[in-house]
């Protein structure tokens, strides 16, 4: 049996910043790290973004040589015995800890055909496989408009290939974007060569002398069937909580977590896509899957781990290239809200609030830049902000 006092399960962005929170208060307790995947730890951003453009591998790899840490790579846990303070996984290996952090992100929605036939783009994996494909073949189909979809269809496009997007929304984005942006985004995609293919739910897939095609139906029923060399896609995540589940604790679109991180047994803890905390300034619980709230939130679980007691109340951003387009974006921002727009050029720079309750719930920075920091102070305000006090409030 392996013995460590802190053992994380999981191997992703969380997992490396835990590593280093651990670090920041203790300097030689023993760390033990289980992860599924063959790789150690690594930043996932460049997967979708940097790397389509030309940057090296090389620099996704996060520096764990100075942080002392035991990696057990290609295990996969099955077993938490929270009453023993072990877990075991898929080789019998058994592993003691004091301290235990579940740090095991989501998996993929997948869709109930197409196998191995469509790339679930998720890990490191999933974008050598897609980049490999992409040096042999030139037509790809995209199956979701949402993050991943967006992102991966922009890179795929600026590599030279042929790219056709499908998804069931309106727009691009239309679950984050208000309906006029999320429409601009459908042209100005097609005007980059994309084939933007909206309302269309994927129904089926087949190969067929070595050629895949899909089958979609419109919205106003009318099917269609699309041919691609491959087919990569990006419809969610589900969050991995079977663990916890399996060891009674309490589960609730993630795994519930207090302000200090830990679960109901205060020697388990949780963070990163996993977990679900609740957030003062919005005053609700929720989940984040992406890059700022796993390295935040890694790093202060990390810390209490090894006895801080700092509490997290960080407001997470997330953060997308679309082409020549970027935006940053925090707090709730779901386009089925009340929206304010305040523009400099029209779907080119500017503002969005996420109104609730006369409150500023959520902001997207559309080319705006270095505004974060404000656009959190004022979804923290109480308000209330009617659209006239919201005009230039973060483009001054």
């Amino acid at each position: 049996m392996s013995n460590y006092r802190y053992l994380i399960i999981g191997g992703g962005m969380t997992a490396y910043a835990a590593i280093s929170g651990i670090r920041a208060v203790d300097s030689d307790g023993s760390i033990g790290l289980i992860s599924a995947e063959s790789h150690p730890p690594y930043k996932r951003p460049p997967l979708s973004k940097g790397l389509w453009q030309g940057k090296p591998i090389e620099k996704i790899w996060y520096p764990l040589e100075e942080l002392k840490v035991t990696l057990h790579l290609g295990h996969y846990v099955q077993t938490l015995e929270p009453a023993d303070k072990t877990v075991i996984d898929d080789q019998g290996d058994n592993y003691h800890y004091e301290k235990l952090l579940i740090a095991t992100g989501g998996d993929p929605v997948k869709l109930p055909f197409g196998g191995d036939e469509i790339i679930y783009f998720r890990d490191l994996d999933d974008y050598q496989k897609l980049r490999a494909l992409s040096e042999q073949k030139q037509r790809f189909a995209v199956i979701g408009g949402g993050f991943i979809g967006s992102e991966i269809a922009a890179a795929l496009a600026m590599n030279g290939k042929q790219v056709v997007m499908l998804f069931p929304e309106e727009g691009i984005g239309a679950a984050l974007f208000p309906h006029g942006l999320n429409q601009f985004l459908n042209e100005y995609y097609r005007a980059k060569g994309v084939e933007v293919l909206p309302r269309q739910k994927v129904t089926g897939l087949a190969r067929k002398q070595g050629r895949l095609f899909l089958d979609a139906r419109g919205a106003d029923g009318a099917e269609s069937r699309i041919e691609a060399d491959a087919v990569v896609a990006g419809i969610g995540i589900k969050p991995n909580v079977r663990l916890l589940e399996q060891a009674g604790l309490a589960v609730d679109n993630g795994i519930v977590v207090d302000e200090l991180l830990r679960t109901e047994n205060p020697d388990i803890f949780a963070a990163g896509d996993v977990a679900s905390f609740y957030n003062p300034s919005l005053a609700i619980r929720m989940r984040a899957e992406h890059e700022d709230n796993a390295l935040t939130m890694g790093k202060c679980a990390g810390r209490n781990m090894a006895g801080d007691a700092q509490p997290y109340h960080h407001l997470p951003y997330f953060y997308s290239d679309l082409f020549e387009l970027g935006y940053e974006a925090v707090g709730k921002t779901d386009s089925r809200l009340e929206t304010m727009e305040d523009w400099v050029e029209p779907y080119k720079k500017g503002v969005i609030y996420y109104r609730q309750n006369n409150r500023v719930r959520g902001v997207l920075l559309w080319n705006v830049w270095e505004r974060v920091d404000a656009a959190r102070a004022l979804i923290a305000e109480p308000g209330p902000f009617t659209p006239a006090d919201l005009k230039g409030r973060l483009l001054s």
